[in-house]
């Protein structure tokens, strides 16, 4: 995965202020990808309560400030039924650091 521990920190630290401490982040697209160069960070996020697009805008303004790279967040709400490309991302994607339960 082509993140170090820094952005890793950077990123939990994020999404888990504005979508709370129970937050699930995951890693997928290009950045599994150790032999690619540059792209975004994708980001799948799971909550426990229905994430909104405020939350995931706010995320994405400071993770892009933060960071100064390009970040998509798919977010969805656990034991919730997700969309095909919400369910293509959780299939591909790798956990980011710790995950809460």
């Amino acid at each position: 995965m082509r993140l170090d521990a820094d952005q890793t920190d950077t990123i939990l630290a994020c999404i888990r202020h504005q979508f709370g401490d129970d937050a699930r982040v995951m890693v997928f697209g290009s950045r599994l990808d150790d032999s690619a160069r540059g792209g975004d960070i994708d980001l799948l996020v799971e909550t426990s309560a229905p994430p909104t697009l405020r939350q995931r805008a706010l995320a994405t303004m400071a993770l892009e400030g933060a960071l100064q790279l390009p970040v998509d967040i798919v977010a969805v709400q656990r034991g919730v039924p997700a969309s095909p490309f919400a369910r293509m991302a959780r299939a591909r994607a790798v956990p980011l650091g710790p995950q809460a339960t």
